[in-house]
């Protein structure tokens, strides 16, 4: 077996050797697979957007929008249809080639879904890629999100089915499986990762991880969260998570999902330089820009655009991020060129 060959069939020991590796063997490890898939110098951008927030009828005890919990975010409506529209153009202005869509829902309703598929529309015409967390989704959701033009779909898996119970209780491990089964019928790529540092174990870190990669896809992108604890959630007094352990877990990651974008996510706000540079040396190569996660704080583009250029990294470019206009634009401008080709000559053809 190569170390880029992706495997269906990891079994929890293996997963944990991963992690008792020493540190610098491990690192070696996940950046020569990483080097196998991808540019190492290029890290994939994502601007997130909360089209709905607060007063979600679900318990994650890591949730600021959970309305079981008493964190003084308020309830708002859905974003209007325009205001999504010039956040995604400025996240396109500031780099970002996928604008993803986040909504405090259990599952969409029937009378949302319309505004819903008008904003994948709109951000679809500017040449992003789009990409949506609603909650679960049915079979028939599904269908219409991606006939909308839905890229991908976020759903996280958050930990392990073993720990799962201590973090949600109003929807089952398996409810998860089931809407990430239902998107892969559809059609559209998926998002899912998990939460680090909710008060899990290693075995619960690596028993995540094991699922993400046994699906019988792989997802497409991998989000690695930490905790961001927030005051007035259960989870606002667990312990921290050893920085080396998240970053051993970004590895790990990379090793067992070797063609996936394992996206430094949540938490990036209270991690310094040397932490996040560490991680993108781990594989880690996506990362959301902009100010806010939803509702958690995360680093200014700029200070991104910082660090970028410390590490030598660019922004990854999406193969075709032109819009019909810009297409039909360009070829316009080829049939013009071709026509008028016999007005010029060639001067560094000829010879002096």
């Amino acid at each position: 077996m190569t170390a880029a060959t992706i495997r269906h069939d990891w079994t929890l020991s293996e997963i944990q050797a991963l992690f008792d590796l020493p540190f610098n063997d491990l690192m070696f490890r996940a950046q020569a697979v990483h080097r196998e898939h991808f540019d190492p110098n290029e890290v994939q951008v994502s601007t997130l957007l909360s089209i709905k927030t607060g007063a979600c009828p679900e318990d994650c005890k890591y949730c600021p929008q959970s309305g079981h919990y008493n964190t003084g975010l308020g309830k708002e409506k859905l974003l209007e249809l325009q205001k999504v529209v010039d956040e995604a153009r400025a996240a396109k202005d500031k780099g970002a080639s996928r604008f993803c869509m986040g909504a405090a829902w259990r599952s969409p309703s029937r009378k949302d879904m319309p505004y819903v598929l008008d904003m994948i529309r709109e951000v679809k015409s500017m040449g992003l890629e789009t990409c949506m967390t609603l909650g679960m989704l049915s079979e028939d959701q599904a269908g219409e999100l991606a006939e909308a033009g839905l890229d991908y779909y976020n759903h996280n898996l958050d930990t392990s089915e073993k720990y799962y119970n201590h973090i949600i209780t109003t929807r089952t491990f398996q409810d998860r499986l089931d809407t990430l089964d239902n998107v892969r019928k559809a059609g559209m790529k998926v998002c899912c990762g998990g939460i680090m540092g909710m008060g899990e174990d290693i075995t619960d870190r690596a028993g995540l991880l094991m699922q993400l990669a046994n699906l019988p896809q792989q997802p497409e992108s991998v989000p690695i969260n930490m905790l961001v604890k927030v005051p007035g959630t259960p989870l606002e007094d667990v312990e921290d998570l050893d920085p080396f352990e998240f970053v051993r877990t970004i590895a790990v990651a990379r090793i067992l999902m070797p063609a996936s974008h394992v996206r430094l996510s949540a938490g990036r706000e209270e991690m310094n330089e040397q932490m996040q540079s560490l991680c993108f040396l781990a594989g880690a190569n996506s990362i959301f820009y902009g100010e806010k996660l939803l509702t958690t704080d995360n680093p200014e583009a700029d200070e991104d655009r910082k660090l970028f250029r410390k590490l030598g990294i660019r922004p990854e470019e999406r193969e075709d991020v032109q819009t019909d206009d810009e297409r039909e634009a360009g070829l316009v401008t080829a049939v013009q060129e071709e026509r008028n080709k016999h007005l010029f000559y060639n001067a560094e053809s000829q010879t002096a």
